[in-house]
């Protein structure tokens, strides 16, 4: 009898089908397996017994890098097969097939890497079926290298052996290549291209205090020596990052082990094929010879380890740590061309390249650890593009623009979404450009065609505008605008699969109200259908309206105006704005009296930076969570108890709060407290409903606020495939009403 099986999830790009093929040589089966658009068929001349036998060893030892999400089989007229035997894909209209993120080199490639005997000893683009790039090479599906860049790659007769034969650990690997055949380092400068001992070069500036670009698996990296003070100044001056801290790469586990305090979820991240960047509490340590301007004083640090050949071979000749970053200008998206790169010149006093193209671009991915559990701070290399089954099956297929700042983009039919990489801000033009090329190369990798958009409700959004443009162009689309936080908690209810009822608590920094407002620190009971708005933080004015974002002071000052009489608010500033002038202040007051360029807002977020202001940690933003961040470097877990507020007819006071705060004589006490308002906040409202909780937004990035969020409610809904920034609006855009028709 003959029996096709077939499977969908990540089954292409993972040594499925060798895995399959070994299979059934072993138990002596006929038959045939094959890679299409779908997924991968199976068809097998078996008995029953045979049959079953077989499947459940596909289930039970899966290749490192697979998963199936479906597996039907079905018997199917009598075929005849002369041996089990690996076919060519074949291509459908409709792709239901899994792109796979990059991942980290594995071990075996590792340790052929530094083997003298081996024939890739050294070679910086080691890889095999196991490990490697995959979505920043794809240009669409399948997975087969005639539709990835290194189709411009002819293999040797070497590398041709490996990648046909079934039981070779490359066979079918697309990035594959040597010395003799595959892609090139080369050190460029003004489109000149030189070889000879490029990565030597690149060790030696690095250990001179030079800045380097490296090209690297998504986009280009700019690094220097963590240990060089006087280098990470000028890469903060080229940058124009005088305080955000940076990322640091190091050699091994244990090398990381030496400067931070890492938990075994830790090292487990810092180790895995995603290979992110881990945030770790710093050693206390004054003598560690990690310059203090990595992270200007903060308790906590961004390590990474290693994710390429390149990298390790960098780090094994340098000896050394070396801080890493993504080579853009603020607000640009990172450089993936040698056009972008060679734009970016004055950023670097040198730059390592090579030949192999990145089609799609994609930044370092940032996690961090919170009572155990993994919260996605950036989701892009070794996590994006993400799948995610929807609990409900959609009748139209639909695209979701996203946000403004730190957006994505995603698309789903029938019960599967797609969320794309991380994309940043949409400010400048060259972002725009970003933006849009992804959405190209996104719906051309997937094949996927629009019928229904979805954007975020603010008018001024660009990514707004986008959508709104493609509706003018496109008459017979339909569109829908979705509320900024409503999106936020759908994201959440969209990852757990939760079909009934929540109250969502959306804290975040600046988001469209229905009325009209800047909301930011909401309650809405929400499902799938809609949204009501429960409790929310009292409104107070952003003086200068975008300028306070920049200027916390200003929210500082608008607090206190809202907290006291005019005559004692003006005395309050002298003791805690003394860097604010007399005309300032008067000018400050019309300005909220008056409500003029003063627009009200219920941010939790711009509440954050109204109380770092005022208690003295920051008076203009330098990068966005800053104030946050401070907060949390003061806080004690000695201290307890809470500041009083009031909670009438939906909405919450700061007032009293604030008031109390002011009086404290301990800023460490201040702070904690203020952590344990905001719970208590959240605890008085949820208190009388009976439904799930869900938390999310850019504020519960704070690992203070998510801590004592957990410890109150263990069984809190958190974002965690997403993160709970603005990169989740475009999946909960996309389940905003799903029985639309």
């Amino acid at each position: 009898m003959t029996y096709e099986i077939s499977l969908n999830g990540r089954v292409q790009g993972v040594g499925f089908r060798p895995f399959v093929y070994k299979i059934a040589l072993r138990y002596g089966l006929k038959g045939e397996v094959f890679n299409h658009s779908l997924g991968v068929s199976i068809r097998i001349n078996a008995t029953k017994e045979q049959c079953e036998a077989f499947v459940k060893e596909l289930r039970e030892h899966l290749p490192p890098l697979a998963s199936i999400e479906s597996l039907t089989i079905q018997t199917i007229p009598s075929q005849s097969f002369q041996s089990f035997s690996i076919v060519q894909s074949q291509k459908h209209e409709t792709v239901n097939t899994v792109v796979l993120p990059d991942t980290a080199l594995c071990k075996a490639c590792q340790e052929e890497l530094f083997d003298p005997q081996n024939r890739r000893f050294e070679y910086p683009f080691i890889n095999c079926t196991d490990c490697g790039v995959r979505y920043s090479m794809m240009y669409q599906l399948p997975y087969d290298r005639d539709l990835t860049s290194m189709k411009f790659f002819c293999l040797c007769s070497a590398c041709q052996e490996e990648y046909d034969s079934p039981l070779n650990r490359r066979y079918h690997a697309q990035p594959i290549g040597c010395w003799e055949c595959g892609p090139r380092l080369y050190l460029l400068s003004n489109k000149k291209r030189e070889e000879k001992e490029a990565l030597k070069k690149v060790v030696d500036a690095l250990l001179r205090g030079k800045i380097v670009a490296i090209k690297g698996v998504g986009g280009y990296h700019l690094m220097c020596d963590a240990f060089n003070k006087e280098a990470i100044v000028a890469l903060r001056e080229r940058k124009r990052r005088p305080k955000k801290p940076f990322a640091v790469m190091l050699s091994s586990l244990e090398e990381a082990e030496r400067y931070g305090e890492l938990s075994l979820e830790e090292k487990r991240l810092l180790c895995s094929k995603e290979r992110p960047i881990v945030l770790v509490k710093t050693k206390e340590n004054q003598d560690s010879p990690l310059a203090h301007h990595l992270h200007y004083g903060l308790d906590h640090i961004g390590m990474m380890l290693p994710y390429t050949a390149l990298h390790l071979l960098l780090l094994k000749h340098l000896g050394r740590p070396v801080v890493v970053t993504s080579a853009n200008r603020s607000g640009e998206p990172l450089a993936t061309t040698e056009e972008e790169i060679e734009a970016l010149a004055p950023l670097y006093d040198l730059c390592l390249s090579h030949n192999r193209d990145i089609v799609n671009g994609c930044d370092d991915s940032v996690v961090m650890v919170v009572k155990g559990k993994e919260i996605l701070l950036r989701g892009a290399r070794g996590y994006r593009p993400l799948e995610i089954t929807l609990p409900f099956t959609l009748k139209e297929r639909r695209f979701a623009y996203g946000a403004n700042q730190k957006s994505s983009i995603a698309f789903a039919e029938k019960n599967r979404a797609i969320l794309s990489p991380y994309l940043g801000g949409l400010e400048t033009l060259s972002s725009l450009v970003y933006y849009r090329q992804t959405q190209e190369r996104l719906k051309k990798l997937y094949g996927f065609s629009l019928e229904m958009l979805f954007y975020d409700a603010h008018p001024q959004y660009e990514s707004t505008k986008e959508a709104q443009e493609t509706l003018r162009n496109n008459p017979h689309l339909k569109g829908r605008a979705v509320f900024h936080h409503y999106a936020h908690i759908l994201c959440v209810m969209a990852e757990h699969q939760l079909h009934q009822k929540v109250l969502g608590v959306a804290f975040d920094g600046t988001g469209y109200g229905d009325d009209g407002t800047l909301w930011g620190g909401e309650w809405l009971v929400s499902d799938f259908e809609g949204y009501e708005r429960v409790a929310h933080l009292d409104s107070f004015r952003l003086l200068g309206g975008k300028k306070a974002i920049e200027e916390p002071w200003r929210i500082g000052l608008s607090l206190l105006f809202g907290a006291y009489e005019k005559e004692e608010a003006l005395s309050k500033v002298k003791t805690y704005l003394p860097q604010v002038s007399t005309f300032e202040q008067n000018n400050g007051y019309k300005m909220w009296e008056r409500g003029m360029n003063a627009p009200l807002s219920s941010s939790m977020g711009r509440l954050f930076d109204g109380v770092a202001s005022l208690l003295g940690l920051v008076t203009h933003r330098s990068y966005e969570g800053e104030s946050g961040l401070l907060l949390a470097s003061y806080y004690s877990n000695e201290v307890e108890g809470h500041y009083p507020f009031s909670y009438e007819n939906g909405v919450i006071s700061w007032r009293e709060m604030l008031r109390a705060m002011l009086e404290e004589e301990q800023r460490e006490v201040a702070i904690s407290k203020f952590f344990h308002t905001i719970i208590e906040m959240i605890a008085v409202v949820y208190e009388p409903f009976d439904m799930p909780l869900v938390a999310t937004g850019g504020v519960f990035q704070n690992r203070v606020l998510l801590d004592s969020l957990l410890e109150r409610f263990p069984l809190v809904y958190l974002p965690q495939k997403v993160s709970p920034n603005d990169e989740g609006i475009a999946l909960g855009q996309l389940c905003a009403n799903p029985f639309h028709t």
